[in-house]
């Protein structure tokens, strides 16, 4: 390969830039609204984004408009930080998180979508913040990268690479040939979804800001909320409850599926194999919540979760149970109840579900549904393999054959994804935190899920880590967004040969 073309990076990192100052600047009329005087810190961090984007823009515009996946690779992971940076200007320059280190990290949380924070007092933020953090989720949450994507194409470059580096999951399906058309109806799903629930929560009793905000973090699988008690702040309003949790499984189903289901392909929806272990197993899990939430706790629901007894003990159950596995298996984070009071039992079961993730083509973290049920398979198809050692027994997949490359690649990251997790959590628990929250901390932020055991349960938050601790959970929500390899690819030595 010819040597890496460095301008036309640069070039693509102003643009992300650019963009990202735009939508800065979307959160200024909410503080002019709200008539609050962070709206000016918020705006200049909006206006210098986008002047530092277009220098670097406008000074490489000539550059090549030849894209391979070496700069793909680079163009997706410094673009994040890019994003993550400059996102950090309206919280340093409205003094609302002065501190860069946490001003950082709750930006990297956005858009990596893991919603972890470490605000001690979320209502008393101004409008116009909390809009932004919501708004940093949503960015996130399908990809900047995407949207740019779509628009390369008036640029005179292709955008395949930067497709297959950002797109969640094992694969990147496509609606449509052209990647730009792709990338478009993903956008389109995106925004249509996400107005959809602005309406039904505002129908239900959300203020429209409340609304707005919980939309963008819903179908993004983030997780900011606008109240300190996250969703569990809405407990006398179950239909809020019970919204959030459908929208939150439509966020986590794969986005193709979801556009063949607009379309009235409802038979392609249920013959995946994936969204059929992600349906009833969600179902499967809930139901056994619900009864470990009855008869398992050590203190009544009543005296536990507020406001049950207007609607009876075994609804409760029910829709706690529904939320806080579609909210941990899509890594979307938001809190009806803290699943830590459960019982051990099932802590347990919530616990194991951070290593779950949900469904390739989402905009949910984890290691993906998909990856499961082709590891499981593969190892279960090895024992055959014993018997007999000359027969060839593919791995199948929705009817087909899955090839080697992409079994060896799924299994390899796995055992990437546990040993980062095993070695993070021992460096977590050197920078101080317990083994429980080490092991919290580290599964949490590497699958971009939020909540946690520990010191950093549903009920707290990140706030109290120190610096190297915040860092490493910052750089875990990095690559575990960017679904490992797309990051860790580039500390490796022969990904800088020019060869």
């Amino acid at each position: 390969m010819k040597n890496l073309n460095y301008r036309i990076i640069i070039s693509f990192l102003g643009l992300t830039a650019i963009l990202n100052g735009f939508f800065m600047l979307l959160a200024v009329p909410f503080s002019l609204y709200y008539r609050e005087p962070e709206g000016w810190g918020i705006l200049k961090g909006g206006i210098i984004t986008i002047f530092f984007g277009f220098f670097l823009w406008f000074f490489n515009r000539k550059a090549s408009k030849t894209l391979h996946k070496k700069e793909g690779y680079l163009i997706v992971t410094f673009g994040w930080l890019v994003l993550s940076f400059t996102g950090t200007l309206p919280y340093i320059f409205t003094d609302t998180i002065p501190y860069f280190t946490n001003a950082f990290f709750e930006t990297m949380s956005g858009y990596s979508t893991t919603g972890s924070s470490i605000l001690n007092d979320i209502e008393s933020m101004p409008k116009g913040i909390l809009f932004w953090r919501s708004a940093t989720h949503w960015i996130g949450g399908m990809g900047i990268i995407v949207l740019a994507v779509a628009i390369l194409p008036l640029l005179g470059i292709g955008g395949m690479q930067l497709f297959m580096a950002e797109a969640p999951g094992p694969s990147a399906d496509k609606m449509h040939p052209r990647i730009t058309e792709t990338a478009k109806r993903l956008w389109l799903i995106y925004f249509a979804l996400t107005m959809a629930e602005f309406l039904l929560l505002k129908i239900a009793g959300m203020t429209w800001f409340d609304a707005i905000n919980h939309s963008m973090a819903t179908m993004s699988t983030g997780g900011f909320s606008t109240k300190n008690s996250s969703v569990a702040y809405w407990d006398h309003a179950p239909l809020i409850q019970y919204i959030i949790t459908i929208f939150m499984f439509i966020a986590g189903t794969n986005f193709v599926l979801t556009y063949f289901a607009m379309k009235g392909k409802i038979s392609k929806v249920f013959n995946s194999e994936e969204f059929k272990y992600y349906f009833f197993g969600v179902l499967g899990l809930t139901l056994l919540m619900t009864f470990l939430i009855i008869n398992f706790q050590d203190q009544s629901l009543v005296s536990t979760i507020a406001h049950l007894k207007n609607y009876g003990e075994t609804e409760s159950a029910f829709r706690h149970a529904a939320f806080s596995v579609v909210s941990i298996i899509t890594t979307t984070g938001f809190v009806s109840a803290d699943f830590t009071t459960w019982s051990s039992f099932a802590t347990m079961i919530m616990f194991s579900l951070f290593f779950i993730g949900g469904s390739a083509g989402s905009t949910s973290g984890g290691v993906k549904i998909v990856r499961h049920i082709i590891m499981i398979k593969s190892s279960f198809y090895e024992f055959k393999r014993l018997l007999h050692p000359n027969a060839i027994i593919p791995v199948r997949y929705d009817g087909g054959s899955v090839p080697k490359s992409i079994v060896f690649n799924i299994l390899s990251f796995f055992v990437l994804y546990m040993g980062i997790f095993i070695m993070s959590s021992v460096a977590l628990s050197f920078a101080g935190l317990d083994f429980n929250s080490a092991m919290g901390a580290a599964a949490s932020s590497l699958g971009n899920i939020g909540p946690a055991i520990g010191s950093v349960s549903p009920i707290n938050n990140f706030s109290h880590l120190s610096d190297i601790a915040k860092w490493i959970c910052a750089f875990l929500m990095l690559i575990g967004r960017l679904e490992l390899f797309t990051v860790l690819i580039l500390l490796t030595p022969f990904f800088w040969r020019n060869n």
